[in-house]
């Protein structure tokens, strides 16, 4: 007898799903991961810590479209499959621009052993070559200040090693570059393509071609020795292990950590700085040799007995400013800006609310009234009324309430305002942070919101005045700070919900100096009365700034960023925590998380404030030797 009862309907599936478990599938197989997590979204693809993320597609998929996404797909995959990301640290340059090319061409050399084995692979990797050229608008490049070094030597690696001539999109920006790399390195680009399949040996001729370039550096002696054991121990692999042998070695070398190096290594990089203007900041058409000031200059030796901090400066400070978010733009376009931002995340905002509810539940939970008694003065305490009836003679009995330890803090939000951030990122940090404001308010803990960025790309007024006074060698830090104040920790956070909105604003984000708005932001906290000071920075990479780094060693801001970091970390009362939204912020900073979405930042911000709040002792642990103990 048939039932009556009417079985559920099963619910529809997107047009797109079965395309996203066909681009999966592929993906682990190529990648030989079968528990590779592969993640869609509407955000730049990227690779970090086991997890993939790739483009969403439309619901009404085109040819191009599945072709860019397969490509990305098998991008990451080629670069699990062949790249270990062990020899790539020992080969790694340490100058800024040095280190790009090196990463834009290991790039090139594992998509290049898939499109030289698979016709398909190869149509996929030209089809998102071509899509991200064509968005970052190098179509109609004219100029070598406005063309990447490092995509045309990759491109022009790709060449040499498929037969493939360089996507229509980035055709101009090779053809800048064409002359002056085949005069000084055609000879290395020739080599390399013998030696594809050994990343070592491939890693090496690069370095030739990176002195080719005028862009070498000396490696260490320890480098060099780890070089030699790589090599033995290659061979060792090779005479005495094949088939699956093989398969478990490969395996074991992509752990968790290498995995998380090589999203790190990978083209996203690129595609970032390609939105921004070039790191070639030399004013000759020619790159010209190593002593004009307009060329990146670059220590030849380096190492940790370098100076890190005092040899920092600015050329000139009087072009920098702080300034508060109200003062950026009129009130009528904050109103619209503000609207933007509420309506662009309604869906996250649910999300984030619950998770900063929940960090104020914890918080209202410590706050069980507690009491001193027996005090001279204070509120009178009705239970030790009877000591007063029974012996008149007897003092009255006052309590007072005890202070809860958090309600004396402030924490500062530093948020990451470069180019990199826009997007996704960007609002979702404004989101987070508004919504942890009024979170920590509601519990008595005062919040300051600040951003950095700078005034212009390319150094603005603080290059024209290097450029006027003769380009001097080694200026310093050669760009306009601008450091802005959303929310002081004394105004109240209805008055400044507005001026997050800012962070929408087209032209804000530019480039970033983390050293110094780090710093900033530190003496900013140390001025504040409160005993307990927490400054949590947020950020998407390493510091970048262009016009600085074509004029310094290549590492100059970075390890400034190191000597700050330290000196915060040691010697400071403030507690520091980093979080990293797609980059590695663990190599900085003692306490601090990576996170790979965006999506995850309001999560990672309430717990890692919990944790800090749920601590017993005021002030951090520290251990022998005056150094905190890191969070894990």
């Amino acid at each position: 007898m048939a039932s009556n009862s009417k079985s559920k309907p099963t619910p529809k599936e997107s047009p797109a799903e079965p395309f996203k478990r066909a681009v999966s599938g592929c993906l682990r197989a190529l990648a030989r991961q079968p528990e590779l997590e592969v993640a869609f979204a509407a955000e730049r693809p990227g690779l970090m810590g086991g997890k993939a993320r790739l483009p969403e597609p439309s619901r009404k998929l085109t040819r191009a479209e599945a072709a860019i996404v397969r490509g990305n797909a098998d991008s990451m995959a080629l670069r699990l499959a062949c790249h270990d990301a062990a020899v790539h640290r020992r080969l790694q340059p340490a100058g800024q621009q040095a280190r790009a090319v090196f990463e834009a061409v290991e790039q090139a050399r594992v998509e290049a052993i898939g499109a030289r084995r698979m016709e398909g692979v190869a149509m996929n990797l030209t089809a998102m070559l071509d899509d991200r050229f064509h968005r970052n608008k190098f179509d109609d490049v004219s100029d070598r200040a406005d063309a990447p070094i490092e995509e045309a030597v990759a491109l022009m690696v790709r060449e040499r090693l498929t037969g493939l001539a360089p996507p229509p999109a980035a055709r101009k920006l090779v053809e800048l570059w064409r002359p002056l790399i085949e005069e000084r390195a055609g000879e290395d680009l020739d080599r390399l393509e013998e030696l594809v399949e050994n990343q070592r040996q491939f890693g090496d001729v690069v370095h030739d071609l990176l002195e080719s370039l005028e862009m070498g550096e000396d490696r260490s002696s320890e480098s060099e020795e780890e070089d030699e054991e790589g090599e033995e121990e290659q061979k060792k692999q090779e005479s005495g292990e094949e088939g699956e042998g093989a398969d478990s070695d490969d395996e074991q070398r992509m752990s968790s950590e290498d995995t998380q190096m090589s999203a790190e290594d990978m083209p996203d990089q690129a595609s970032e700085s390609a939105e921004s203007p070039s790191a070639d900041m030399s004013d000759d058409s020619e790159m010209g040799d190593s002593e004009t000031p307009g060329e990146p200059q670059r220590p030849r030796q380096f190492g940790q007995n370098e100076p890190r901090g005092p040899d920092y400066r600015a050329f000139t400070p009087k072009f920098d400013e702080t300034i508060a978010a109200e003062d950026l733009c009129e009130p009528e376009e904050l109103d619209r800006l503000r609207g933007y931002l509420d309506k662009q995340l309604s869906s996250l905002q649910g999300v984030v609310s619950r998770l900063a509810n929940r960090l104020q539940r914890r918080l209202m939970a410590q706050q069980n009234r507690s009491w001193d008694f027996d005090l001279e003065e204070g509120m009178l305490d009705p239970a030790r009324l009877t000591r007063v009836i029974i012996d008149p003679m007897h003092a009255l009995s006052f309590k007072a309430e005890k202070d809860t330890e958090f309600r004396d803090t402030v924490v500062t939000l530093l948020l990451d305002n470069s180019g990199s951030m826009r997007g996704r990122p960007i609002t979702v940090a404004a989101t987070c942070a508004d919504i942890l404001a009024r979170t920590l308010e509601r519990c008595g803990v005062k919040v300051e919101i600040l951003g950095f960025t700078t005034r212009a790309w390319k150094g603005g007024q603080s290059r024209e005045h290097w450029l006027s006074a003769g380009k001097p060698a080694n200026p310093g830090r050669l760009n306009d700070l601008r450091h802005i104040i959303y929310k002081a920790a004394d105004a109240p956070w209805r008055r400044a919900r507005k001026n997050l909105g800012l962070m929408m604003r087209e032209g804000l984000l530019k480039e970033n100096i983390d050293g110094e708005a780090l710093d900033w932001a530190h003496k900013r906290l140390l001025g504040r009365p409160e005993q307990r000071k927490i400054l949590m920075m947020i950020s998407d990479g390493a510091p970048v700034d262009d016009s600085t780094l074509s004029v310094n060693p290549g590492n100059y801001l970075e390890r400034h960023l190191r000597w700050v970091i330290e000196e915060i970390e040691t010697r400071s009362p403030v507690e520091l925590i980093a979080i990293g939204i797609g980059h590695d912020v663990t190599r900085y900073y003692r306490r601090a998380v990576t996170i790979v979405d965006a999506e995850e930042l309001g999560g990672v911000m309430t717990e890692k404030l919990a944790e800090l709040f749920a601590e017993k002792a005021v002030a951090p642990e520290r251990s022998a030797g005056g150094r905190r103990k890191r969070v894990a």
